[in-house]
């Protein structure tokens, strides 16, 4: 195999959903290798798996096979575009028997292969005796769970590419796999280049959400605003030494900087300096970004610290029910008149549930929202006419949360007046979906790789050795402020992203000059955060705020344990997974000297 020495990838997907238009809009570029999808989260593992049991043949992202693949073969077959995408979940075979259908029916000429190996829910009675990986909980019962799968590595994604594949499709793999299985076909990278390793796995990171490096959920929004709509979808452009750059299609929307990349980088992924994947340890904590021209960033400087000897596997499992509903209330008084609708409801299904014979709700939520209740503390509040009110309950039975749902609308004509809703069909009680994560050692899981319906022989994986961490470096300190000082909105001085891990929240803020780090560090301290946060941290944790610093971006990546009420579907908040949180911090003022503000040209208000 001529070992290449660059190679370009599209990324086209960063959940289950994603838009359509993704995939000829990348491949009109006509300068791709391959393209690559991502579509799993935990969540959707488990609504996966509810269908693969309703029907054998279902189970994977069908709309990867309609929308993405469907209208766009001809043109990946004509281009010679690699497509690799874990579009698989919990049926891979299925998925690439409706691929090899789509393409027989289109007489193209395209082989198919499936990763397969993650899917462990047959052996759920051997996890028994695990203890939560970051809880210590038991594991849950086994009639209850919906999905157990491994999170695999890239090395067999490369393996089907050397095969001659030239469409992979995988079950559960960490998200920037399909990135890296590229990189390491294209370079004949080994699991020893834990440099070039970390190097490809950033840049999977930095596609696997797609318009998200471009633009989206981007700080400066304001800036792009009449583009973002049509923004590009990321492209990156590999080196074989593992360096990349981050760019879009030519004549679309949105921005490539280092702003959007840098964002990106820090989005959910805990302590930067061992970001842990099954195929490397990765260290970002010296990655350093610079913008190349417009709509190019280049990226170097990830590090890989060996790899683990584990792979992680999640679990899901149904722990009861939820239903939930928003409504609106106007008029004199509306958060008040908001908080009285939801003690009736309330008290009126508990009323009701006793009736019934059925236990007490296990937990209900209210929130109301235009009178800034996320804030906790900080909130500067604002008399408001106007406001919605969340309700939310959680049930044993979906009976019980039926009930609830009965009786809120039952008592909407007792409501105080000025309550409204949007007409449509009523909400339905739902599977409350919980996480259990465990490591299995990775001689424990045996992993397949098909081509065509046959099996390909796989070399051995090697189990994987840690290395030695770095010690990690504390930020500058501040001087010693001087008496003459201004505060100035977070906002101002840094860009921010926020998004979960299970039931933790991850807050990443770089600083937009170097100047400003030792400030923000000061004022931005794990204590703070988590006083800032305590109205969502749950109560009687020792450490609930951990902090870590990036000198190579002049950043702060700040993780939130037990924070977001459960997380994803277990929880019953209207930001179940912290998604706002950044934007929150991003509202705090911090004080510097005046002398640096005025260096600067920050707008001062006395």
């Amino acid at each position: 195999m001529t070992v290449k020495a660059q190679i370009r990838i599209g990324g086209a997907s960063g959940y289950w959903g994603d838009a359509a238009p993704a995939t000829p809009q990348l491949l009109a570029t006509g300068d791709l290798d391959y393209i690559v999808y991502d579509y799993l989260a935990e969540v959707t593992m488990s609504i996966m798996a509810r269908a693969r049991a309703a029907d054998a043949s279902k189970g994977y992202a069908t709309d990867f096979v309609t929308a993405a693949m469907g209208p766009n073969l001809r043109a990946i077959a004509e281009q010679g575009v690699k497509v690799l995408a874990n579009a698989g979940g919990v049926n891979p075979r299925a998925c690439a028997e409706a691929l090899r259908g789509l393409i027989a029916e289109q007489g193209l000429n395209l082989r198919v292969a499936v990763v397969l190996g993650d899917d462990l829910a047959d052996r759920a009675d051997e996890f028994s005796d695990a203890k939560e990986m970051f809880s210590g909980e038991n594991f849950p019962d086994p009639s209850r769970i919906a999905s157990i799968n491994a999170y695999l590595g890239a090395f067999p994604i490369a393996a089907a590419l050397d095969a001659g594949a030239d469409i992979v499709v995988t079950g559960r793999c960490v998200d920037s796999a399909v990135t890296l299985g590229a990189a390491i076909h294209a370079f004949g990278w080994q699991p020893s280049d834990y440099d070039k390793l970390a190097q490809g796995s950033l840049a999977g990171h930095i596609l696997e959400c797609g318009t998200q490096a471009t633009g989206g959920n981007f700080t400066d929004w304001e800036s792009i605003v009449d583009s973002l709509g049509s923004a590009g979808y990321p492209i990156a452009s590999l080196s074989a030494d593992g360096s990349f750059t981050v760019g879009k299609a030519a004549h679309t929307g949105g921005l490539v900087s280092v702003g959007t990349v840098g964002e990106q980088m820090l989005y959910e992924i805990g302590d930067p300096g061992a970001y842990v994947l099954p195929d490397v340890i990765c260290d970002f904590t010296r990655v350093e970004l610079s913008q190349l021209g417009p709509d190019l960033v280049g990226v170097s400087g990830a590090r890989g610290h060996g790899a683990p000897p584990e792979y992680k596997v999640s679990a899901t499992w149904t722990d009861g029910f939820r239903a939930g509903q928003i409504w609106t209330m106007i008029g004199r008084d509306a958060p008040k008149k908001a908080q009285h609708l939801a003690q009736s409801v309330f008290a009126r299904t508990e009323q009701m549930l006793a009736q019934a014979g059925l236990e007490p709700l296990q937990e209900t939520s209210v929130e109301v929202l235009g009178v800034e209740s996320h804030f906790g503390a900080a909130v500067r509040y604002f008399r408001s006419r106007e406001v919605d009110v969340k309700l939310a309950v959680k049930h044993a039975s979906p009976k019980g949360v039926g009930i609830f749902l009965k009786e809120m609308v039952g008592l909407a004509l007792t409501a105080p007046p000025g309550l409204a809703s949007f007409a449509g069909a009523r909400p339905k009680p739902t599977p409350v979906v919980r996480l259990f994560s465990l490591l299995i050692p990775k001689d424990q899981v045996e992993i397949t790789v098909e081509l065509e319906g046959e099996a390909l022989p796989q070399p051995a994986l090697e189990a994987g050795t840690p290395k030695d961490l770095p010690a990690p470096i504390a930020p500058p300190q501040a001087e010693e402020a001087p008496e003459d000082r201004v505060a100035v909105p977070l906002e101002l001085l840094a860009f921010g992203r926020s998004g979960d891990k299970g039931d933790k929240a991850n807050i990443g803020v770089i600083a937009r000059h170097p100047d400003y780090l030792p400030w923000i560090a000061a004022a931005l301290t794990p204590e703070k955060l988590a006083s800032y946060f305590a109205h969502f941290l749950k109560p009687g944790q020792s450490e609930p705020v951990e902090r870590f610093y990036l000198p190579g971006t002049h950043a702060l990546n700040f993780l939130l344990h037990e924070v977001l009420g459960g997380g994803g579907v277990a929880s019953l908040r209207a930001d179940p997974q912290g998604k706002a949180y950044a934007q929150l911090l991003l509202t705090e003022r911090i004080e510097l000297p005046r002398s640096l503000a005025e260096l600067h040209q920050l707008p001062i208000s006395e």
